[in-house]
């Protein structure tokens, strides 16, 4: 059975768009007839830069750890488009490897700046044009996160901080803005691959089944469900 999704006359903000999961994303919400804006500090038509055809987006270059850039992007969109429906925040990141004790400060920085910081200044800057469009917001924290583990710590840490804000959020906006998070494993990416070549790839996701999770999120059909973690790991 297949599922379709009809998002016309509608915005959506990806942030990390080229990477392979926010590309996937984007892909996603285009087939749905989606105007895609999308973010990421790499460059289009660069090796980083997995989206296969960056003309089909509008294109914002920004850090978003960084407040003004994320305050003049999200403004740039809505002038831009009139409206802002759905933020997708996949800008993350995963390093790990080294205990607690060993770990470096910068290490920390890093990765609250990657993968909360942005989630969080993206969402802040972004609600007051979703609560205007009553939209959502989707989030990726992580399977890692439920739990306390050896050698990623500060990356399970960051991404549990993802978890608490989405419910917050969600706490936050009854009846305006619905935000859910999606928990993925370990993503079938070509970054990953390379990471772990010794892995069995068969039991990983495809970022595309996770970009359909999230566009059901965002679709009518779930607008009983905000403040959720969404297990998106398969059956392993």
């Amino acid at each position: 059975m297949s599922a379709e999704f009809n998002f016309d006359g509608e915005v959506a903000l990806v942030t990390g768009i080229g990477g392979a999961l926010g590309s996937a994303v984007a892909n996603a919400f285009l087939e749905a007839g989606t105007t895609v804006c999308g973010s990421d500090i790499v460059e289009p038509n660069t090796e980083d830069f997995l989206l296969s055809d960056p003309d089909s987006v509008d294109f914002y270059q920004a850090d978003f750890s960084d407040e003004e850039a994320v305050a003049e992007t999200v403004d740039a969109v809505v002038d831009e488009h009139g409206r802002l429906d759905y933020l997708l925040n996949i800008a993350g990141t995963w390093r790990g490897g080294t205990p607690i004790h060993e770990t470096d400060a910068d290490t920390f920085d890093f990765l609250f700046d990657v993968n909360l910081k942005t989630m969080f200044l993206a969402s802040k800057h972004a609600i007051p044009h979703l609560r205007a469009a009553e939209g959502a917001i989707v989030s990726v924290s992580a399977r890692s996160s439920l739990e306390g583990g050896d050698g990623d710590g500060i990356y399970r840490a960051s991404k549990a901080g993802v978890r608490l804000l989405t419910e917050t959020i969600a706490a936050e906006n009854l009846g305006a803005v619905r935000a859910n998070a999606v928990m993925p494993s370990v993503i079938d990416t070509p970054m990953n691959r390379e990471m772990m070549p010794d892995s069995d790839f068969e039991t990983w996701v495809d970022p595309k089944d996770i970009a359909d999770v999230m566009l059901f999120l965002c679709s009518d059909a779930a607008t009983v469900t905000s403040g959720a973690a969404v297990p998106v790991y398969g059956e392993v």
